[in-house]
Formats: C-alpha cells, structure tokens, sequence
C-alpha cells in the first residue's frame, strides 16, 4: 500500500519553509528557513529547491511565515559599479525618509552647516545628488555618553545607511557626517535622477527675505 502510495505521489525534493515573517528588501541567509521534503509534482517550477540561490540576494516583498520560498520573491542584492566604493553613515531616523527608502534607492543627501562664527550665515547643501542605496540596516540607539556637541547633531536614534559612490562623493559624505549639524535624505522620485540646479544646490534663510 504503502508502495503504491509513493509510486503516485512521486519523489520527493527538498523545499524551503520561512521561520518568520521577513521584511522587503532584507538580505537573505539559511537560518531564516527550514528544510522541508515535499513531492516534487507539488511544488511550483519557481520553488527555491537549493539554498544556494539565495546568495546575495534579498526579499522583494513583505514574505510571510510559513509560506514556501520561491525564485519571484526574490531578486540580486544592488552591486558596485565600476569605480564606486561602499560607504555606510548614519543618518536620523527623524529626520530621514522612514520607511520609504530601501536598497536600489535613489536619494539627494542634504547637510545643515552651522556658521563658524556670529558673522556668518547657516547654510544647507545638497552633497551629494542620486546617491545609490545599497542597502538599510536596523534602527539603532546611539550611545547616550557622547559629547554635548554631538548629541547636538544626532539623534537618540539612527539607521544606518550604505550608499554606493564614487571617491568624490564619498569624501563629502564622510566630511558631512563629521561636521554638519545634519545629514539628510530626500527620495528621489521613482529613480529619476533629476539633477538639482546649480541655484538651488545651497540655501541660507536669508535667501527667502
């Protein structure tokens, strides 16, 4: 009975369960999923049979519990271009696009530089523009001892983000992270890649009197 039981079913293969629910756009690994035996002929052609196919690769939607995994769930990890380099700063989480940026983003980063002395006027510079998101990690709490001057330019909570860019632009992100009052990030709308106009590209208060 048994036998002609299997002979219907057919063989089986491995397939691969979720722990727990994984949000979008998260990097992947093994221990996020278990191993399931399951009849072949049950499984979809899209079903992630090898965990190996999940190497550098993250969610591309919300992925529920439970649920099998499967190839259109998934897509590449955003990579360098020739001539970039990573760059990871931490940025506000007030004060960011909460939620709505994720890896393969294209954002402008915004810095709020104090004046270096009572003559002069605070001013706020677009650094950098279309910088690519690689990737979001989680929110952080910073560390309460810092000094007051930092405190001052931070928050009590960040995320830390990893842009691809290329030396130029990389020098002025870490340049802005260290000494501007903020760093900031505007979503650039569906990637477009407008370019900011050469007079709007810095600001002071007194430009709107």
């Amino acid at each position: 009975m048994i036998r002609d039981v299997n002979s219907k079913v057919g063989p089986e293969v491995a397939a691969y369960r979720l722990r727990n629910d994984i949000a979008p756009y998260k990097e992947l690994s093994a221990d996020q999923f278990e191993k399931v035996s399951m009849p072949r002929r049950w499984l979809s052609k899209t079903a992630v049979t090898d965990l190996a196919q999940i190497r550098g690769k993250i969610a591309v939607t919300q992925l529920e519990k439970g649920s099998l995994l499967q190839t259109d769930m998934i897509v590449d990890r955003p990579a360098l271009a020739a001539g970039q380099q990573e760059i990871a700063i931490m940025i506000d989480a007030s004060t960011g696009v909460a939620g709505k940026i994720n890896p393969g983003s294209r954002v402008n980063i915004y810095a709020t530089f104090k004046a270096p002395s009572d003559k002069g006027k605070d001013q706020s510079k677009v650094i950098v523009e279309n910088a690519r998101v690689l990737d979001v990690g989680k929110l952080t709490a910073l560390d309460p001892g810092q000094s007051s001057d930092q405190r001052r330019r931070t928050a009590s909570e960040a995320v830390p983000i990893t842009f691809a860019l290329d030396t130029a632009d990389a020098q002025r992100v870490a340049y802005a992270e260290s000494f501007a009052e903020h760093v900031r990030l505007a979503l650039v709308a569906g990637g477009s890649g407008t370019t900011v106009p050469p007079g709007d590209r810095s600001y002071t208060l007194d430009e709107d009197k």
